[in-house]
C-alpha cells in the first residue's frame, strides 16, 4: 500500500472513501510490477486528480489495522506539494475531495491514523 499527504500551503488533501465512509489520504494497493512511489502518484491522481509539483519525498512506513476485519495492513508514507488546487478529481471509490488545515471540521468521521500520519508529514513536505 502507497500514500501520500499531498499540502498546498497549510493544507492537506483529504478523499472521502464511499465503502468505509470516512475521510482518508490518498492512496492504495501497489500493483504489480510498480514501485510503491509511482503507486502513490497514480493514486493521488486517481482518487484526488491532485498531481504533485516534483518528486514525491518517502517518509517511511506505516502500520495499521484496516476495514471492520482489522487486518494488518503496511503501508509507504510519501508526501509533496502542489502550488495550486485542481478541480478534485474522484472515482467510484471516492465521494469527496477537500483541501484541510487539520483544525477545522470535515463532515463525517475522519481517519485517526490518517490524521496522525499527516501531522507526521506537515514538517517533512518538501518547500
Amino acid at each position: 500500500m502507497a500514500l501520500t499527504a499531498l499540502w498546498h500551503g497549510g493544507a492537506v488533501v483529504m478523499v472521502h472513501d464511499r465503502f468505509r465512509e470516512q475521510w482518508e489520504l490518498p492512496g492504495g494497493l501497489v500493483e504489480p510490477g510498480e514501485s510503491p512511489r509511482r503507486a502513490a502518484v497514480r493514486e493521488l491522481a486517481e482518487e484526488s486528480g491532485q498531481v504533485p509539483d516534483g518528486p514525491l519525498r518517502f517518509v517511511g512506513h506505516a502500520g495499521f489495522l484496516l476495514g471492520p476485519e482489522r487486518r494488518a495492513e503496511y503501508g509507504a508514507l510519501f508526501t509533496g506539494c502542489a502550488s495550486w488546487r485542481r478541480a478534485a478529481g474522484g472515482d467510484d471509490e471516492i465521494t469527496a475531495v477537500r483541501w484541510w488545515d487539520l483544525t477545522a471540521s470535515l463532515p463525517g468521521r475522519v481517519s485517526a491514523i490518517d490524521v496522525y500520519l499527516a501531522r507526521l508529514t506537515r514538517r517533512e513536505a518538501p518547500r
